[in-house]
């Protein structure tokens, strides 16, 4: 791993094929890195969902990942995975077309603070752009402030209609029994 004044090893992005089985694995080691993470919720996932996610991503159309992957000599396939988006579509009404919510962004840690979500999300706009959708959406930690700042660098802002009526917030309430965990856990 880098540390953050080295250059970074090079980086490739690529949308994740959840039927491989190598791809599956570094999306869902990645998340669970995530959800260990205090931004994450601090909890790992559950086995149940460690084992179903991948398939339960392929049998969505909607869905797409990427995962960016770090060339490494050393490791069994030339490369180590570094980081993850998981993005789900969506439908703007008020645009008539599709949109990309940006669910989950992941960069292992010592992978942090060399433009890798940078990366990541200059490829799932392009992929976004491709479904032909209308914008990209995502949620953040108002406390998360290294993330802030790459998502305002990526140009991402606030959603707002009329400044009069304030910006958007994000809600959720949870159904069937479901325990109140942090959204990575679930």
């Amino acid at each position: 791993m880098p540390s953050n004044t080295d250059t970074p090893s090079a980086i490739t992005v690529r949308p994740v094929d959840y039927g491989n089985a190598r791809e599956a694995q570094a999306l869902v080691e990645l998340l669970d890195g995530y959800a260990r993470d205090v931004a994450g919720g601090g909890a790992p996932l559950s086995a149940e969902v460690q084992r179903g996610l991948p398939e339960a991503l392929r049998q969505r159309p909607q869905a797409f990942s990427v995962i960016a992957w770090a060339a490494d000599a050393s490791a069994l396939h030339g490369e180590v995975p570094v980081g993850l988006i998981n993005c789900l579509e969506g439908f703007s009404t008020f645009a008539c077309r599709p949109l990309v919510n940006v669910h989950d962004v992941v960069v292992a840690p010592g992978w942090r603070g060399h433009r890798i979500a940078q990366r990541m999300l200059q490829s799932v706009e392009a992929l976004a752009r491709e479904r032909g959708a209308c914008k990209l959406t995502l949620e953040v930690l108002s406390g998360n402030h290294s993330a802030l700042r790459a998502y305002e660098r990526e140009g991402f802002a606030a959603y707002t209609l009329d400044p009069s009526m304030g910006q958007a917030q994000f809600l959720q309430k949870m159904l069937d029994g479901a325990e109140a965990a942090p959204p990575a856990a679930l």
